[in-house]
């Protein structure tokens, strides 16, 4: 009885884990909110040699939206910040608290409104 008790929570457990564990991750750990570190609402995590974070230059100059930029091959904070938001690939953006993954001009002005 005993063991079949402890299954049942046990798969219960790793059940609700499975189905929920980014939710539990960020409830346990949140991800800070880098964007109050600086005035713009935008934070650009990028490298040089990246062509779609040239276009993500682009874009935000183009359209005068004030951004900071982080370099995460040459800047040790901006790279642990990318890591901390969750950042694989680039670019990756922070706007307004929001992580958006890419090049994605419409993402970026949803998420500025």
């Amino acid at each position: 009885m005993k063991k079949t008790l402890i299954s049942v929570i046990t798969f219960v457990v790793v059940l609700v884990t499975f189905q929920f564990g980014s939710e539990i991750q960020d409830l346990i750990f949140p991800k800070p909110n880098f964007a109050e570190l600086h005035d713009g609402k935008v934070i650009l995590y990028a490298t040089s040699w990246c062509g779609y974070c040239e276009k993500t230059r682009q874009f935000l100059n183009e359209n005068s939206i004030p951004f900071y930029e982080y370099d995460i091959e040459k800047s040790s904070v901006g790279h642990d910040q990318y890591r901390a938001i969750g950042g694989r690939g680039v670019p990756v953006l922070l706007v307004n608290k929001s992580v958006i993954r890419g090049h994605n001009p419409d993402e970026i002005l949803k998420y500025l409104e």
